[in-house]
């Protein structure tokens, strides 16, 4: 691994994805994606008894499908990153005891997904690991019950709100050659714009994913036409719109941009200003984006999963949210 800049890793050793999959719920399956998803469920219990059980269900499809398509077994796996938005990120924590492989816990709200992607890979690059399995999830009904008021409430909330996606993403990278790799990650630093209105997540976590982006293009000395598509993780239809501004304020202006919160859900879904959560840039890289990569429509792209460091309780005592974003590159070879 050469270091490049303060913040940016590049990959001398081969990184590459062995196998990935997703789950979703009822509402990511209606959306413009819905094909691309490995399994969808109808309702959002999943077939378990509650929220929080649907949830780990999410996991466990999403890392046995991953499982599955690198024809690898969980004992073969060397380490396993995985995180989601549950306080003491339970749901990895209580899947992780299923599948009995050393383990690390990690938390960057809806960041997480490209920061246990960016560690899996320093690990294959350094040799200290031959394959690491990373997984996240999120769960509407089990993350609004824990941010913002009980599911029974029903109160109203602003057009700049976002709509936690349900659903899990899970990846396997390692060192045989498959046709996609990862060539960089660029670990953020975090930011806080001053947001203290948790319906506006957007708006705060789009400093972030702008100083992520402009710090990966200056260390990596590449101008944005080098990737086919720079994606965001789920700063939706607000954020990605002061997102350009603040990019423009530093002499670029992004021009092959989606962010995965506006992708997954069509406009007139009762989402608000579109996706957000854990899962949302985590299914949407893993079974959208990487499928277009295999297909040759996409060579290169830089993932910016984007997250909100927001605690109910300090919410409450008036603190402003602080929040990260972590970029990994992906190339395809010819």
């Amino acid at each position: 691994m050469e270091r490049r800049g303060k913040q940016t890793w590049h990959f001398h050793n081969p990184v590459y994805i062995q196998g990935a999959g997703t789950a979703v719920g009822p509402e990511e399956a209606k959306g413009p994606l819905g094909d691309r998803f490995d399994v969808c469920y109808d309702n959002l219990y999943a077939g378990e008894d509650n929220w929080e059980l649907a949830e780990r269900r999410l996991m466990k499809d999403a890392v046995e499908t991953a499982l599955k398509q690198a024809e690898k077994k969980s004992e073969e796996i060397d380490y396993f990153f995985a995180g989601d938005l549950l306080n003491q990120i339970v749901t990895s924590n209580y899947y992780a005891r299923e599948i009995d492989v050393p383990y690390f816990g990690l938390f960057s709200a809806c960041a997480t997904v490209m920061e246990g992607l960016a560690l899996a890979s320093l690990l294959v690059d350094t040799k200290a690991a031959q394959l690491v399995l990373t997984a996240v999830s999120s769960h509407n009904a089990t993350a609004e019950r824990q941010f913002r008021y009980p599911t029974e409430f029903g109160g109203q909330r602003p057009d700049s709100s976002t709509f936690t996606v349900t659903g899990a993403g899970a990846i396997v990278i390692g060192t045989k050659q498959t046709g996609i790799k990862i060539t960089d990650a660029t670990i953020g630093k975090v930011k806080d714009f001053g947001i203290k209105q948790p319906f506006d997540m957007g708006s705060a976590m789009a400093p972030a994913a702008a100083d992520t982006i402009v710090t990966h293009l200056n260390e990596t000395k590449r101008d944005q036409s080098y990737y086919d598509v720079i994606v965001t993780g789920d700063l939706s239809r607000v954020g990605s719109g002061i997102l350009r501004k603040l990019v423009q304020e530093k002499g670029i202006t992004l021009e092959r941009y989606e962010d995965c919160g506006v992708m997954i859900y069509h406009q007139e879904q009762p989402v608000f200003a579109g996706g957000s959560g854990a899962a949302c840039p985590a299914v949407v890289t893993f079974g959208h984006l990487l499928k277009e990569m295999k297909s040759g429509r996409i060579k290169r792209m830089l993932v910016v999963a984007t997250g909100a460091l927001l605690s109910p309780l300090m919410i409450q005592q008036k603190e402003s949210i602080p929040c990260i974003a972590h970029a990994v590159s992906f190339e395809r070879e010819e």
